[in-house]
């Protein structure tokens, strides 16, 4: 049979984890119409006001191209700004609004409960294996990215 071994192939089980993730983030954060990358560029700009869309691409392993399509709604909602790092230069530094930040601080519970379902089926030393393993993979393999990725300290 053609399916011999597929479902317990890594890459599979990544990407349905990941689906099964990103949905249940999406119910949690539904009444505040939230993406898990839009909390993802609030959280890091909320780290580190102005920072530029280069460095919070990295930050987040995003692309530019989807880093400045999250940006512009999260603008067009009035969540964030963008402003020229210098005069004349296309570089631009991000900023959270007031309402960015209300809404950081209203996300910050449903968020936490997304996250605890999310790892339910699992003790608390298997979701701390988990993290521990996925972390060593990501580390080890970070080469193999498309897009690179440069924590925030």
């Amino acid at each position: 049979m053609a399916t011999v071994g597929l479902y317990e192939r890594p890459g599979f089980l990544l990407r349905r984890s990941h689906q099964i993730s990103v949905a249940i983030f999406e119910r949690a954060c539904a009444a505040l119409s939230l993406t898990p990358a839009q909390y993802g560029v609030l959280t890091i700009v909320d780290a580190q006001p102005s920072i530029d869309q280069t460095r919070l691409a990295r930050a987040l392993a995003f692309d530019k191209v989807t880093v400045l399509r999250v940006l512009k709604g999260l603008q067009e909602r009035g969540l964030c700004v963008r402003q020229p790092v210098s005069l004349g230069r296309r570089q631009m530094a991000v900023t959270l609004t007031p309402a960015g930040q209300a809404l950081l601080q209203q996300a910050r519970q449903p968020v936490l409960q997304a996250y605890r379902e999310l790892l339910s089926p699992l003790s608390d030393v298997e979701q701390a294996t988990l993290v521990a393993l996925l972390q060593r993979l990501i580390q080890a393999l970070e080469h193999e990215a498309r897009s690179s990725f440069v924590p925030i300290d």
